[in-house]
Order: C-alpha cells, then sequence, then structure tokens
C-alpha cells in the first residue's frame, strides 16, 4: 500500500512538474511579448548598439561643426575685407558700395539667423504639465507625446515638431528654430552666388597671377567646380526643404507619410498629410506671416517665433486623412 501510495505522488509530481513547464512558455510571452513586433522592430532592436554609437559620435563632434561653421564665416569675412574691397576699390568705386551693402545685407541674414538657430530650443513637451493632444507614449522618455513630436536619441529628448537633428548647429531643428535654420541655409545660397559672382574675377586675376610668376599649372576648371559644387549642395538642401515646406511636412513626415501612403494605397485608399492645409498657407504657417507680418520679416532679421505652442496643430477641416478609391 505504502508502495502504491510512493508510485502515485511521484506521478503526480511529474505530471505537475510538466504541466508547470508548459506554462513557461506562456509566462515569457507574457512578460516579453509585443504584439507591435515587426521586421522593422527587430531590426532596430539588433542595431541599438550601432545607433548608440552613432548618436554620441555625432554628440560629440557637435561642438567641432560648430567651431567649423564659426571659423569659415569668419575667413570668408576677412578675405573680403581685406582682398575684396581694395580690389573693387580700384575698380569701380560705385559698385563697390553697391556690393557693401548687399553683401554685409547678406552677411548680417546669415549672422542672426545661424544665431537665433543655435540658441533657440527647438521645443520640448512639458515635464509634468498637461498635455491637451496626445499623439502616443514615447518608448524612451516613458511620457505623452504630442502630435508630430518625435524624440532625438542625440538629444534624448522629444522634440516638438522635430525635422531632424542638425551637427552644425549641435541641436534639434523643431517647431521654434527650423524657420531660423531655413532661412540661414536660403541666405548661405544667396551669399555662395554673390561670392560666384563678384569673387571669381579676384580669383582669375590674383590667384592665377600669382600661379603663373610661380611656374604652376593653371587648373581653372578646379576652382569652377568647387564653388558649382558648394552651390549645389546648399541650393539643392534649401530647395528640398522647399518643397517639405511647400506640403507642410518636415523630414522625418516625409519618410512616414511615405510609407503610409503605400500602405493605404494596396488597400484602395489615398493618404492625405492631415496638415497640409495648402502651400501658400503652409509658407505662411512656418514664416510666421500673421498678425500683421510681411515681407519685411523675410528680407530682414526678425526673431519672431512661429504661432502655436507646438502641442496642438490646427488640422483644415475639409482635408480628410483617408480618401476611399
Amino acid at each position: 500500500m505504502k508502495r502504491l501510495r510512493t508510485r502515485i505522488s511521484l506521478h503526480e509530481r511529474y505530471w505537475r512538474i510538466r504541466a508547470g513547464m508548459a506554462l513557461v512558455p506562456y509566462a515569457v510571452q507574457t512578460l516579453c511579448g509585443n504584439i507591435y513586433i515587426n521586421r522593422d522592430y527587430v531590426f532596430d532592436t539588433l542595431m541599438e548598439p550601432l545607433f548608440w554609437l552613432v548618436d554620441n559620435f555625432a554628440k560629440a563632434i557637435g561642438p567641432i561643426f560648430v567651431c567649423a561653421v564659426v571659423v569659415l564665416t569668419s575667413l570668408f569675412v576677412y578675405i573680403a575685407y581685406t582682398i575684396g574691397i581694395p580690389y573693387w576699390w580700384e575698380r569701380s568705386p560705385a559698385a563697390l558700395v553697391v556690393l557693401f551693402v548687399v553683401g554685409h545685407w547678406i552677411l548680417a541674414n546669415v549672422v542672426f539667423h545661424y544665431y537665433y538657430a543655435f540658441t533657440t530650443s527647438p521645443g520640448h513637451p512639458p515635464q509634468g504639465g498637461l498635455i491637451p493632444e496626445t499623439a502616443s507614449i514615447c518608448r524612451r522618455c516613458i511620457a505623452p507625446k504630442p502630435p508630430r513630436t518625435h524624440h532625438c536619441s542625440v538629444c534624448n529628448k522629444c522634440v516638438l515638431k522635430m525635422d531632424h537633428h542638425c551637427p552644425w548647429l549641435n541641436q534639434c531643428v523643431g517647431h521654434y528654430n527650423h524657420r531660423f535654420f531655413y532661412m540661414y541655409m536660403v541666405y548661405m545660397v544667396l551669399g555662395t552666388v554673390f561670392v560666384m559672382a563678384f569673387g571669381h574675377d579676384i580669383l582669375l586675376t590674383e590667384y592665377y597671377r600669382e600661379r603663373t610668376e610661380l611656374g604652376l599649372d593653371l587648373r581653372p576648371g578646379d576652382n569652377v567646380t568647387t564653388e558649382v559644387g558648394i552651390f549645389l549642395a546648399l541650393g539643392g538642401l534649401s530647395v528640398w526643404h522647399g518643397k517639405l515646406i511647400t506640403r507642410g511636412e518636415t523630414s522625418i513626415e516625409a519618410h512616414i507619410n511615405a510609407k503610409e501612403t503605400k500602405r493605404l494605397l494596396k488597400l484602395n485608399k489615398i493618404y492625405r498629410n492631415p496638415y497640409n492645409a495648402n502651400p501658400k498657407e503652409n509658407w505662411r504657417i512656418f514664416l510666421g506671416l500673421h498678425s500683421g507680418r510681411g515681407w519685411r520679416h523675410i528680407l530682414l532679421p526678425s526673431a519672431h517665433l512661429p504661432d502655436g505652442d507646438g502641442l496642438t496643430w490646427r488640422i483644415p477641416p475639409t482635408r480628410p486623412h483617408v480618401k476611399i478609391l
């Protein structure tokens, strides 16, 4: 009888242990499961160490990039004063007056907009405050994210209407400093065109003359290629950002909207950007041309901030997000 009971007891323990082991996978799935997991999620998880390295590298070289901008801009100003002004004074004093005014107008806008893009915070969600509208929860900050807000892994903060992290500013481009960043690029392009137009003749007469006297080879194509390359790089970036502004979206939203468009197209639906009013209104919103502001606030330095707080956004009521084909 004792042996029978012992056998039954061992048999019960065996099946209890087996039943418990069978529950282990379910326990793991309960603790670690994620219904939103996909290939992109797995890829991001596996690439996390590389992302960490890139983010910390970008954060470390940010001050170097800022110093490079200051040094290069100062160098161009020094060359203009020491070579450009004496050259045009001998050639045409009247032309020098015009070039002096136009050049300093461009320079003032370049310096002003870079300084404000560098020193103005892009905007962050309030910590511990009330957020009127929440789009999602940030998995890094573990905090509510307003619409159009994204987390910057370099700054380790959520940024309102984030466009991208700019190493040349050593901070993010977002809601409050986006206009300063774009206007800086535009005036940099104008400055490049200005230097190409009125500095090329100085290059030919001074630089090539010295190389001829030293018996060196003349390679005008190299310098032309450099000038055109700088213009195309800055100009292309400005045009691309201009297209995004026209469509009422940021660099991040352009990627998200493109993926959403493809996804809905497979369902015979058309996706429409909910923040796209119309091209003219999009530019007015971006440039802050409300409350009596006009061309003076574009052509001259202006420290005005965009309308709104970056937490809520007015969606045009006549433009649904999805249209059924």
